[in-house]
């Protein structure tokens, strides 16, 4: 089958500068400001970690980037979620993950309250 290359899709390549987020820079601040624009319940501790709750209780999100246990494993994101027809389940990111790779992630997760 032969397909024309105007059919085709234009491929996009975006230059290295636009890709600037996908290294980590250490920062809570767009997982803090989605889970903040959701009404979830923020607490920072005087370590520099922060908790997060959802709203029904259901979700909790930490950024441990002081929590020592959480390194020795390392980890600096935990997301711990309490279905409320399923086993409960955890998940954890690394110090290199982008935190908007986790914001993507939390995103996602909450899209369907319904779930």
């Amino acid at each position: 089958m032969n397909v024309s290359s105007t059919l085709l899709p234009a491929v996009v390549r975006p230059a290295v500068e636009e890709r600037a987020w996908l290294s980590c820079d250490h920062c809570a601040g767009p997982v803090l400001e989605l889970v903040g624009a959701l009404g979830w319940t923020i607490v920072d501790t005087p370590e520099a970690n922060v908790h997060c709750t959802s709203p029904d209780g259901r979700v909790y999100v930490g950024w441990l980037p002081e929590d020592t246990t959480a390194w020795k494993r390392n980890i600096v994101w935990q997301v711990r979620v309490v279905p409320t027809d399923a086993a409960p389940w955890l998940q954890e990111f690394g110090p290199y993950t982008p935190s908007e790779a986790v914001a993507g992630f939390i995103a996602a997760l909450v899209a369907n309250p319904s779930r």
